[in-house]
């Protein structure tokens, strides 16, 4: 899915500025392409956001990281979570809430299956999504993880990184493979029930 062009290191030369105003078009026409269940191809998102394709190129590196920025579209990066009360609560608690709280006006279901859909057929994109985005909403819950460990809280020989793929998953296997969601109440009761078993193995004894 790679497209190289001019400047396609992903840094600018001198000249112009850049526009927001034309970023924003590229992103909208990708992500119209995207909600349609098109392939979003160089030539199409020019065709739909009358942006020249050096315009695109200056912005972005490879189609493949536009279309993992256009896919990320409306979902919010997650707030620092607070480490000095019940850590378990604030934890759990947060997890819960990204996942039954989104706004599906700003980020709808069939996006999010798009977006699985795509990434799953092209490993090129799933690790550009990965490191231009997910990495990065791991952050928060890491580092909480991190300060319960040295609180006492947690076990100090828990892998951080590991330990958030196992509370993640609980969440994916009930979109991706139980076709469930999170406004169903027993599929909510389903995830709170599994994060408890896996932060019981996960606290100091």
């Amino acid at each position: 899915m790679t497209v190289t062009g001019p400047d396609a290191s992903g840094t600018r030369g001198p000249g112009r500025p850049r526009n927001d105003d034309i970023d924003a078009q590229i992103l909208a026409a990708t992500l119209e392409l995207v909600d349609e269940n098109e392939t979003p191809t160089v030539t199409r998102i020019v065709e739909r956001s009358g942006v020249s394709r050096a315009a695109l190129y200056r912005r972005w590196p490879s189609i493949t990281a536009l279309v993992a920025t256009a896919v990320d579209t409306g979902r919010g990066m997650p707030a620092p979570i607070p480490t000095d009360g019940d850590l378990r609560e604030a934890v759990l608690g947060s997890f819960l809430e990204a996942e039954a709280g989104a706004e599906p006006a700003a980020y709808p279901e069939e996006r999010f299956r798009r977006r699985i859909s795509m990434a799953m057929a092209d490993r090129e994109l799933q690790k550009a999504y990965w490191d231009s985005h997910v990495s990065r909403r791991r952050v928060p819950i890491e580092d909480a993880l991190r300060a319960g460990i040295e609180r006492g809280v947690l076990r100090d020989d828990l892998d951080v990184e590991a330990c958030f793929d196992l509370l993640a998953g609980v969440f994916y296997y009930q979109t991706v493979v139980r076709g469930a969601t999170l406004a169903e109440a027993d599929a909510y009761a389903r995830c709170a029930a599994a994060l408890d078993v896996a932060w019981r193995g996960m606290c100091a004894d």
